[in-house]
């Protein structure tokens, strides 16, 4: 019952448009039992959720779809959080003057000026990864076809915001492995051995984590994960055991301020690098699947920051994320108790009737451009648009003058997007050129 659960999940997951359209026409909230909540389907009502966070709690922002294997949660145990979930508050999670606190250091770090600052060394590594794309390209020694999910997308998102915090260039592998381990483990039924192998990745994630986090509050560099360290202790919380492992450096971190300081990182490294990863695989998608305006972008890469807007509302990484009532309402007709769960649909948002014109089109010419919804509104709003945004916008302008003929493989398999709703994003994209 649970493997078929599951399979009906994924079925909607992979393809979640055709119940967003149905959603849309129907009077008032569309419960959703796959998802155990009501669907905020129309561009209007996911606006006024968003706006109104004293009544749509984010509390429940990201629950799990799967709970881990014993033998997995063993493994887990080893590290600070022993029910296969985030255990402390992070930012998507928390509301009011804890939201403000835990969103203040991403803020800043992710300031225009700190964005400027680091492009240079977007377009280092980007580069770099697009040479080395060349040289394992088609003719060479990587065949007919080279998947641009591996080969690229999975690869910058994650050198970028290592270098964002003040990583060791070292230490990326470890943090791309652990955050996508992590999300599988939590949103996906793996067999056993592979939830214990993701549980192990998870745990030196935590680990390696948990090492930044003393250094820096030890010694605070000229970093993002500095500023979080830093602005982040002392915890408003209550007092705790004071940390064993913790140097004579200065005052201790408690425990309690450790794990919730690993937990905020943890939680930052998957939204700052998956989601980006995600964009860059949707938007090479849609662009490749449409011909004519993968030419029109090459001929004229002006229209590169458009075309980045069109796919983020065409098909955004982030389908939606859970709310909560706090107190019984009414929306789009529909009464809500305290306590209702609700999806928020920013990917069924963004093919709105009611706003875009030909919604289920996508087209980097469509114009005026709506502001869409793919990164949020308001106080979640996501501090790191611009750096995803300045990603993409690097990624089109050197494949498009690298790649003038790239086009999707015509030997490759049928594209199968993740059945995720949080990044959503092809398993694989095979190229050619």
């Amino acid at each position: 019952m649970e493997r078929q659960q599951h399979a009906r999940l994924d079925e909607l997951m992979r393809d979640p448009y055709p119940l967003y359209a149905r959603a849309r026409r129907a009077e008032g909230l569309t419960y959703v039992p796959e998802l155990q909540a009501w669907l905020v389907a129309r561009d209007a009502d996911v606006r006024e959720v968003l706006r109104r966070p004293d009544v749509f709690s984010s509390a429940n922002a990201v629950r799990p779809d799967t709970v881990p294997a014993p033998a997995a949660l063993a493994v887990l145990s080893q590290g600070q959080d022993q029910s296969g979930g985030p255990r402390r508050r992070v930012v998507v999670t928390a509301d009011g003057p804890a939201h403000q606190r835990l969103r203040a250091p991403l803020v800043r770090g992710l300031s225009p000026a700190r964005v400027a600052a680091v492009l240079p060394y977007v377009t280092e590594r980007a580069t770099a990864l697009v040479d080395a794309l060349a040289a394992a390209g088609p003719g060479v020694r990587g065949g007919p076809r080279v998947d641009v999910m591996e080969a690229y997308a999975l690869r910058l998102p994650g050198q970028v915001i290592g270098r964002v915090l003040g990583f060791d260039p070292e230490d990326v592998p470890v943090v791309v492995r652990g955050g996508h381990s992590s999300e599988q483990l939590l949103f996906r039924p793996l067999p056993e051995d592979e939830q214990i192998a993701a549980a192990h990745d998870t745990v030196a994630l935590r680990r390696l984590l948990e090492g930044y986090v003393q250094d820096r509050h030890a010694a605070p560099r000229d970093d993002l994960c500095s500023e979080m360290v830093t602005s982040l202790v002392p915890d408003d919380g209550e007092p705790d055991e004071a940390d064993p492992e913790a140097d004579d450096t200065g005052p201790a971190l408690t425990l309690g301020q450790r794990a919730e300081l690993v937990a905020h990182l943890h939680n930052f490294l998957l939204a700052g690098h998956l989601t980006t990863t995600a964009l860059i695989g949707t938007t090479l998608l849609h662009l490749l699947r449409h011909p004519a305006q993968w030419k029109l972008v090459c001929e004229e890469p002006e229209r590169i920051p458009a075309a980045i807007e069109e796919a983020a509302r065409y098909d955004t990484a982030l389908q939606g994320f859970r709310r909560v009532t706090t107190r019984a309402v009414t929306l789009a007709g529909t009464e809500l108790p305290a306590g209702a769960e609700v999806l928020v649909g920013f990917g069924s948002a963004g093919r709105d009737a009611g706003r875009y014109e030909r919604p289920d089109v996508f087209d980097i010419t469509r114009t005026p451009v709506a502001r869409h919804v793919a990164f949020g509104l308001g106080a979640h709003g996501c501090p790191g648009a611009q750096l995803a945004r300045e990603q993409l916008r690097v990624t089109l302008e050197l494949f498009t003058r690298r790649f003038p003929g790239l086009r999707l493989a015509a030997d490759g398999p049928p594209v199968r997007m993740r059945p995720t709703l949080i990044h959503r994003a092809p398993e694989a994209l095979y190229v050619q050129w």
